[in-house]
């Protein structure tokens, strides 16, 4: 069986202007292009088409991620395949992978076997060089933050009050937490520091976020780098820094234009995590999409306790953007995991474990069709070692709760095994959406974060320590009350330990810290160990990637 990068090393790849030409209409002088099979596309292009009605928007979110993997990207492009295959002019949207990962554990972003966007290996590397424009623009204000100290600090900063970390796209354990300025006067005074990875920064949150060079510019001035010694805020635009940042991000915030192995275009653009940041792809990609074609696909990251939600309660609520429809990837073996198996035996039937973890996929259903108020179907990535016994136990659970359930195959079989999903998808398209959020603007941040808990976690409490209550107390005194909350904590469960599985109920939810992001305009909740700064694992992927005769090679 051929690997993913294998297959994509095969695909025939039409040029990307081509592309934008045939499939939506874009003219090749509105393209900058990076090669033969990439280009970034005019803001003053998109910007000429505010005029026209929007697509209808597709959701793609999955159940509480496991080590079996689930396939939510590769959904999202099999959908959008399929959804053109049956004459449906469709757009995909995705998320830029982080290089953390690839070398890391988890892998790219860019789907996989016959539902995959190309140039692959371009995607999961350098690509367009976004994100090493975002991490220079982050570092730049970090060191003329600490510049300005050096120099007299006429603003006044508390050393003991900085709030800006440095930032790094990838996995560095030993950076977590470093002392700066070392050496003698000449370096700066000494004082704690650290590192958080690329997607972490409140700056690939703004890049995200932001509609346009003067809203990007705004954004970033309004970053909160620190305060004085009588607790004023000082920010990007008080060091002047403001305006250098946007210069090295100018570029980077145009949306790339790539393709999937069937030659139909995809917006890769931005990459936030979704277990520590809001987990969108950029709003300027997908309000663009809405308007050059008529459905557009895009997925938010990890479960639907977590990408769907900021989705809904962060991005929707910031862009007046509204789901038709949503699709919840799912796998029975990822759901036998919920039920108590161990990684090693998936393969093997097993109706009672099956029975047991579909509750992680009920609630996700549930938190979609009740608390958001979307539509939903739900996704079945179809494995051979699925038995008809334990299909059909999961098909019957979901018909309790009105959700059709659809085996797709493009992973093996590219748009031609999704064509039933797409089918359904248009039909879902044309029922009533009412989008809901899960807490209102007026309600304080305690409150914000307590209705996440509850409502979609289904925790009983949330706690936090007096230094963090007193934090989320002064925020909400400053002023920044009416902002939505970024929830920071594990993929892995509906609680903040990993361990517990399925759908765990009565638990508790810790905030450990919490961040202002005043640019992005979001509190960040940071919630038991998860880290702004992952490391690599006992074997990362690095190990296995390779340069040979000149082609890249265990890159999945």
């Amino acid at each position: 069986m051929a690997s993913d990068i294998e297959i994509a090393q095969a695909a025939k790849l039409q040029r990307i202007a081509e592309v934008a030409k045939d499939k939506l209409g874009i003219a090749e002088e509105h393209l900058e292009p990076y090669g033969h099979y990439k280009a970034k596309v005019s803001l003053k292009y998109l910007d000429s088409l505010k005029s026209r009605s929007d697509a209808k928007l597709i959701l793609v979110t999955a159940m509480t991620p496991t080590p079996a993997g689930e396939g939510k990207t590769t959904t999202t492009v099999g959908l959008g395949d399929a959804l053109n295959h049956i004459g449906k002019r469709t757009i995909i949207c995705l998320r830029e992978p982080s290089l953390g990962p690839v070398f890391g554990v988890k892998g790219g972003a860019a789907g996989g076997g016959h539902a995959q966007v190309v140039p692959m290996e371009d995607i999961n590397l350098h690509f367009t060089g976004d994100f090493g424009a975002i991490q220079l623009a982050n570092n730049l204000l970090a060191a003329m933050m600490d510049n300005h100290i050096n120099h007299g600090n006429a603003l006044g900063i508390d050393p003991r009050r900085i709030q800006w970390r440095r930032v790094l796209d990838m996995n560095d354990r030993a950076l977590r937490d470093i002392v700066v300025g070392l050496g003698g006067t000449a370096n700066g005074y000494v004082r704690e520091d650290g590192f958080d990875i690329v997607v972490a920064s409140e700056v690939m949150a703004i890049f995200c976020l932001a509609t346009s060079h003067e809203d990007l510019k705004k954004r970033l001035g309004n970053i909160v780098v620190g305060y004085t010694r009588d607790l004023k805020p000082v920010t990007a635009r008080d060091l002047k820094a403001d305006g250098a940042m946007t210069v090295l991000l100018k570029d980077a915030l145009q949306p790339n234009l790539v393709q999937t192995l069937e030659n139909n275009p995809a917006f890769i653009h931005g990459g936030p995590f979704a277990n520590i940041a809001h987990g969108c792809n950029s709003v300027i990609a997908t309000q663009s999409a809405l308007k050059l074609a008529d459905y557009v696909v895009t997925e938010a990251g990890f479960g639907a306790d977590l990408g769907a939600e900021k989705f809904v309660d962060i991005k929707c609520r910031k862009t007046g953007l509204r789901p038709n429809a949503t699709v919840i990837v799912a796998t029975v073996r990822a759901l036998k995991y919920h039920g108590g198996m161990d990684v090693k035996t998936l393969t093997t039937e097993n109706v009672d474990a099956l029975g047991k973890g579909i509750v992680n996929l009920e609630r996700h259903v549930e938190n979609v069709q009740k608390n958001y108020g979307i539509p939903c179907v739900v996704s079945v990535n179809k494995f051979t070692t699925d038995t008809p016994a334990e299909l059909k136990l999961l098909e019957s659970r979901m018909a309790k709760l009105g959700v059709p359930v659809v085996l797709a195959s493009h992973w093996a079989d590219g748009s031609k095994g999704a064509v039933e999903l797409a089918r359904t998808v248009v039909d879902l398209c044309a029922q009533k959406s009412s989008l809901q959020f899960v807490y209102e603007d007026r309600d304080s941040l305690w409150d914000k974060v307590t209705k996440i808990a509850k409502k979609i976690y289904r925790a009983s409490e949330v706690t936090a320590d007096t230094k963090v209550r007193a934090q989320i107390k002064k925020l909400q005194d400053d002023g920044y009350g009416h902002y939505p909350v970024c929830v920071a904590k594990t993929q892995a469960s509906f609680a903040t330990d990993p361990q517990l599985r399925g759908a765990p109920e009565n638990h508790s939810v810790n905030i450990r810290e919490v961040r202002l992001a005043a640019g992005a305009e979001f509190v960040v909740m940071v919630c038991g160990d998860i880290m702004t700064m992952p490391g690599l694992p006992k074997a990362p992927a690095a190990e296995r990637i390779d340069l040979v005769d000149g082609k890249v090679v265990g890159l999945f």
